[in-house]
């Protein structure tokens, strides 16, 4: 059996933390290439402003403060993010601040949560409304030696309620 790489667990984390982030409702190849390039004026945006790290999106155009965030050094708390999230805002790409779960979706949440603890990372937070299924700043044991794997052995097992929580994609 192959194990998971560190990378591969980054990415699922990034794809779950970013939920149904984007509130785009179109899906002809001219939406996706505008909100892209919203998209990518917004990173430049952040990076002219002091957050150097701050990528561009990926080829779908998608890009949440989630999925920028999770599995980086980038501290959405520091004063260089703020400033440069003010001086950005009216650039913002659709859904980039996320979305709310439904009452369906945050059941489903919770028992993802429940699941991700029974199989191995007893402090996996229960998600609150509106915040990533999966944020590694949240999961102290995550930093340990082994702890990513630990992860995503049980995010693999309980993808099943991964996908109930995050919902039909647009």
């Amino acid at each position: 059996m192959r194990r998971p790489r560190p990378l591969a667990t980054l990415a699922l984390v990034a794809v779950l933390g970013a939920g149904c982030g984007s509130d785009a409702t179109g899906t002809g190849a001219n939406k996706t290439a505008t909100d892209r390039d919203k998209a990518v004026t917004f990173a430049e945006c952040m990076r002219d402003n002091g957050v150097s790290e701050c990528p561009d999106p990926d080829a779908t155009g998608e890009m949440t403060i989630y999925g920028v965030v999770n599995g980086s050094s980038l501290n959405p708390s520091s004063a260089v993010w703020k400033e440069a999230i003010d001086a950005c805002k009216d650039l913002q790409p659709p859904g980039f601040t996320g979305h709310k779960r439904g009452a369906e979706q945050q059941d489903a949440a919770l028992e993802f949560a429940q699941c991700i603890r029974d199989n191995g990372v007893k402090d996996f937070p229960d998600p609150a409304t509106g915040e990533p299924l999966v944020d590694t700043r949240r999961i102290p044991s995550a930093a340990e030696p082994g702890g990513m794997t630990v992860l995503n052995a049980a995010m693999q097992t309980c993808r099943d309620e991964a996908t109930a929580a995050i919902g039909s994609q647009p």
